[in-house]
C-alpha cells in the first residue's frame, strides 16, 4: 500500500503559476521529422528560446475514397499526435481540406481523437468534416 496521497487534478491546477513563455503554433508541415531525436532537439530549442508549443496544426486531405488511403492519412495524423504529446503540445488541430467519403473518414478521425485524449492531447477537427 502506498503512503503517498494522491491529489485531485483541480488541486494541482490551483497550485499552477504563470511562466514567462510565449505560446506558439507549430505547422506539422514544418516539422523536419517525428523521430524522437529530432523532437528532443526541437523541444530543447523551443525551451531555450522561451517558446511553448501550444498547438500543432495538421493539414489533411481525404480525397481518395479508398480505405487504405484514408488509413495512411489517419496513420500520419496519429504519428503527429504522438509527436505533439512528446513535445507537450496541448491541442492538435486537423484542418481537413477535402473529404470524399464522410462515412469512412469520420469514424477514423473519432478513433484518432480518442487516442489523442489518452495521450493527453486535445484533437480538434476543422474544415470539410467535424466531429
Amino acid at each position: 500500500m502506498s503512503t503517498i496521497q494522491s491529489t485531485s487534478v483541480e488541486a494541482t491546477i490551483e497550485q499552477c503559476r504563470p511562466e514567462d513563455v510565449t505560446p506558439v503554433r507549430l505547422e506539422a508541415s514544418a516539422l523536419g521529422s517525428t523521430a524522437p531525436e529530432y523532437l528532443r532537439e526541437l523541444k530543447r530549442e523551443l525551451n531555450d528560446n522561451g517558446l511553448f508549443p501550444a498547438r500543432l496544426v495538421v493539414n489533411a486531405c481525404f480525397q481518395e475514397s479508398c480505405p487504405l488511403e484514408t488509413q495512411e492519412e489517419i496513420d500520419r495524423i496519429r504519428g503527429l499526435v504522438r509527436a505533439a504529446a512528446f513535445l507537450g503540445v496541448a491541442t492538435v488541430t486537423v484542418d481537413v481540406e477535402a473529404v470524399d467519403d464522410d462515412a469512412t473518414v469520420e469514424p477514423a478521425l473519432k478513433a484518432c481523437a480518442e487516442r489523442a485524449r489518452r495521450d493527453g492531447v486535445k484533437l480538434e477537427v476543422e474544415g470539410q468534416i467535424a466531429l
